[in-house]
């Protein structure tokens, strides 16, 4: 298991105002929570005093996936996994930048799956994390970005060891974490659907406690 950042490059691109998002007057930060909590439009394509604000595909993930690919020594023919997969904009990249490579997605969001990348018909699946439908060692790489955070500790467990399962060779999760108090604050104030607030040790115990072997970094709110 090895710390490999992909996401600093998208996630440090984004100027966050922590203050105006929970002191919004008329999307204060319970209510954006709520809103965003449902998975609908609202989380994605509504206010971005919400969460996303117009979640729409303009090609950043290509870094991401050619980085990912590179590192794992990705090929045409290879089958990938993306859980918490949204509307599939990093899938669609693999796709681009590994023609020939297989893909598959799986959201709790169906709002989400409505929404995605056309070309990725049939290859996404509604469901959650804690239960993947998918047969052990069935992929050669299963990642999940920005999602196992949103998952309570019993639901977390479960999409650890689910993970695990269905990954036969490399595994890849990044998640929200915080190293100081400051970052703590900066996440609370922050977050609309994070249920597990840990520490990178607190995570790395999780990922032991579970058997997860794969690779890993964090998001921080700096």
């Amino acid at each position: 298991m090895a710390y490999v950042d992909f996401l600093s490059v998208i996630h440090k691109s984004t100027k966050r105002d922590y203050l105006a998002r929970v002191n919004d007057p008329e999307f204060p930060k319970a209510k954006a929570a709520e809103m965003a909590k449902k998975w609908d439009f609202d989380y994605w394509d509504g206010d971005r005093r919400i969460n996303y604000g117009g979640y729409r595909y303009d090609g950043r993930w290509a870094k991401v996936a050619r980085a990912m690919a590179d590192h794992y020594g990705i090929k045409a023919g290879d089958r990938i996994l993306d859980v918490g997969c949204g509307k599939g904009f990093l899938l669609h990249d693999f796709t681009q930048v590994i023609p020939g490579v297989e893909v598959t997605g799986l959201d709790v969001s169906s709002y989400a799956l409505d929404h995605a990348m056309e070309d990725l018909g049939g290859r996404l699946h509604l469901g959650s994390a804690a239960s993947l439908p998918f047969e052990d060692d069935s992929f050669d790489l299963v990642f999940s970005i920005n999602t196992l955070h949103n998952l309570h500790c019993y639901d977390l467990d479960k999409a650890l060891r689910e993970i695990q399962r269905v990954g036969r060779k490399h595994k890849y999760i990044c998640v929200e974490s915080y190293r100081t108090e400051e970052e703590k604050a900066n996440l609370l104030y922050w977050q609309v659907t994070c249920e597990a607030f840990n520490t990178p040790e607190e995570w790395e115990w999780w990922f032991r406690t579970t058997g997860y072997d794969g690779d890993h970094s964090f998001i921080y709110f700096e």
